[in-house]
């Protein structure tokens, strides 16, 4: 299909100092959980998204020297000559699409702990150092000290030339080194601190070495905030000023929130192209070009804001995680097939336990060299042999889709009148209405494959399943919420749970309304008590939200939200009871326990909402396992995120018709074998 001539403008090519961008789709830096520590995983990873369309492929945030070490998480480095060649295997794997290679050098200053490196972290001045609580401080650094981090990102730029990066970025921002020179919190008494010329003279002189390094060649970038401060959407007059001394010294502008959780809020609290008014006025101050995000999805919304003058290059990390081939996509007219983000942010939750980059709309995401997956192709079939799927959840709508993609005639039964199984629940819940992106999407692609086949409103027995008669069957009925209180904190029913008025998270999203005040326990510690809870609040129930965590939702601090998530609980007045379990239940009551102490107390509540674990719907699995080719996926089998149940329907897809085997299924990094003894 053609292109829709309306957006022939985000195809126009940018000139970036001596390079030149081919469109205005730019994948900013972003983290991958992969690093220095996968540099052959990042490779692929990056060259699958130039072969997608992108025309600029950044590096995450790359250490510039071993004075920067933000172990535990993992960062891309550049520190010596034997960095150069890891870094360059992604500029290679960019440059074969025709697309620039851009590095983002940065020096974590007090944010960096150097648990690896175990030398002193540097800062402007004394400070708290690292990002988990760490009972350290920094030193205050010295003139010499400050020569030294000038030197090492100029000799890191010429390194990472040498790679053969395209765009060499210095970090300006997100409270690292650089950015807290430019804080008014700046304590220095020297010509580094103080007034505003003095707090931007850092960033001033390494933009202006880096650029003697190597701009002859090379773009020289700069990662700025456009709000210094850490909760609002407006510039501040330091914001301003600096900006105005430092205009014209870089190529490109890639501007920032000055709050990271807000720039990569979940959907949930922050909707697409919200920063408009946050970067608007960046256009005003600079005649350079200026790329900043926004999760944008939509390509009428990214036609705007080049349009209205906000922006010139469309900044993207998450949305080019969830669908690499975004840019062709729309180049060839084939919006619909557009994969978009739902803002869900376990792309983050990867790197912040350090693994590997997943996504829940892109299963292939992180797999495209250890398995050799590819977001848009798919081997075709191996087999005639038909499939049974179970279940139209996640799970099932994936395995459906990819089955049908490499040609096996596939039917799909789902037991209710609509696909979509728990997304299309949860997605109704407060806050996560762009989470049915998944079953849409996968609706969508179903409807264009003729060999696969859909039965709503068909639930299976076991007599239904083997009459059928199916090659393979794949059951992906999903899982219940379990009313006995089982989870993290009881291993066995919660006494008196079966007197009290207790529902679970099936039941409200099912329509049912609680009687007040209500009790919503949450030992699953992601989403899903918070939105329960807000949703009951909603209806003008008092509720008790009851966790044995110190924080509310405390996993999301994984996706960036937890802080969100809390504000909002206070916000709705919600009753927050921490570091509390329940011990008993009874009519009418419930009896609290200390996490810590075992201390109890009594409160009155009229119904508890149990949101501690799940159970797999998984009888018809046992009643058939030993008489057919049957197999369990996503919840049905171990019950856990969206992402991961799409991830199990994708892999039964890849792996259907392989030959069982005891080796690993896929590649690593860095890992040799012994010679034989």
């Amino acid at each position: 299909m053609a292109r829709n001539p309306r957006y022939d403008i985000l195809f126009e090519p940018v000139q970036i100092g001596p390079v030149t961008a081919k469109n205005r789709f730019y994948q900013v830096p972003h983290c991958s959980g992969m690093g220095s520590q996968s540099p052959r995983s990042v490779a692929k990873m990056r060259g699958v998204k130039a072969e997608g369309g992108w025309a600029v492929v950044n590096t995450e945030y790359c250490s510039i020297h071993w004075t920067s070490d933000d172990t535990p998480f993992i960062t891309a480095k550049i520190w010596d000559q034997s960095d150069i060649r890891a870094n360059a295997l992604m500029v290679e794997e960019v440059h074969r699409h025709d697309a620039l290679a851009g590095i983002e050098l940065y020096h974590g200053g007090s944010a960096a702990a150097n648990h690896y490196s175990r030398l002193p972290s540097l800062g402007p001045w004394c400070a708290p150092a690292g990002s988990l609580g760490e009972p350290i401080q920094s030193q205050a650094m010295t003139k010499r000290d400050i020569q030294d981090v000038r030197r090492w990102y100029r000799d890191a730029a010429l390194r990472s030339r040498q790679a053969g990066f395209d765009i060499i970025y210095i970090y300006g921002c997100h409270d690292y080194l650089l950015h807290q020179f430019l804080s008014a919190s700046n304590q220095r008494s020297d010509e580094y601190g103080g007034s505003l010329e003095n707090r931007v003279r850092l960033l001033r002189e390494v933009i202006e070495e880096t650029a003697e390094a190597v701009g002859d060649t090379c773009a020289v970038a700069v990662r700025y905030a456009a709000t210094l401060g850490t909760d609002e959407l407006r510039a501040t007059d330091d914001a301003r000023g600096m900006l105005e001394i430092l205009a014209d010294l870089p190529d490109l502008w890639d501007v920032a929130l000055g709050d990271y959780s807000l720039e990569m809020g979940t959907s949930r609290f922050v909707k697409e192209a919200a920063f408009e008014s946050a970067v608007a006025w960046v256009k005003q101050v600079v005649r350079k070009p200026v790329v900043s995000v926004g999760r944008f999805t939509s390509p009428d919304t990214m036609v705007r804001v080049i349009k209205e003058g906000i922006i010139d290059l469309i900044g993207c990390a998450r949305p080019s995680i969830a669908d690499p081939f975004l840019p062709t996509k729309i180049d060839q007219g084939r919006e619909d097939e557009i994969r978009e983000c739902i803002g869900c942010n376990i792309c983050f939750s990867g790197d912040q336990v350090s693994n590997p980059i997943r996504c829940t709309q892109n299963p292939t995401m992180g797999e495209e060299w250890r398995r050799g997956w590819h977001p848009e192709r798919i081997p075709p079939k191996a087999s005639d042999r038909t499939v049974l799927i179970v279940g139209g959840g996640p799970a099932g709508l994936e395995a459906a889709v990819a089955l049908g993609r490499r040609g096996y005639a596939v039917a799909l039964a789902e037991a209710s009148t609509q696909l979509g199984g728990r997304v299309l629940r949860e997605s109704a819940l407060p806050g996560l209405a762009e989470w049915s992106r998944v079953a849409d999407w996968r609706i969508g692609q179903l409807n264009k494959l003729p060999n696969v086949d859909v039965f709503l409103d068909s639930e299976l027995d076991a007599a239904q399943v083997l009459e059928f008669g199916a090659d393979r069957v794949a059951l992906a009925t999903g899982s219940k919420w379990r009313p006995e209180g089982i989870g993290r904190e009881h291993s066995s029913p919660i006494p008196g749970w079966d007197s009290a008025n207790v529902l679970t998270p099936d039941d409200v999203m099912a329509g049912a309304i609680p009687t007040g005040p209500v009790l919503v326990y949450d030992e699953d510690h992601y989403y899903m008590g918070s939105v329960i809870a807000e949703q009951l609040r909603g209806t003008g129930l008092d509720v008790i939200l009851v966790t044995p965590e110190s924080k509310v939702a405390l996993w999301t601090a994984r996706t960036a939200e937890q802080h969100w998530v809390h504000s909002r609980m206070i916000e709705f007045g919600i009753q927050l009871e921490l570091n509390t379990a329940i011990a008993s239940l009874a009519k009418d009551r419930a009896v609290l326990a200390c996490s810590y102490t075992g201390r109890t107390r009594e409160i009155e509540v009229a119904s508890v909402v149990m949101v501690t674990s799940r159970e797999p719907t998984d009888s018809l699995y046992h009643e058939l396992a030993e008489r057919i080719d049957i197999e369990r996926i996503g919840d049905c089998r171990a019950p856990g995120l969206i992402a991961t149940a799409v991830y199990a329907g994708h892999l039964y897809a890849r792996e259907m018709d392989e030959t069982p085997c005891d080796a690993v299924p896929f590649e690593r990094e860095g890992i040799f074998s012994l010679p034989p003894t």
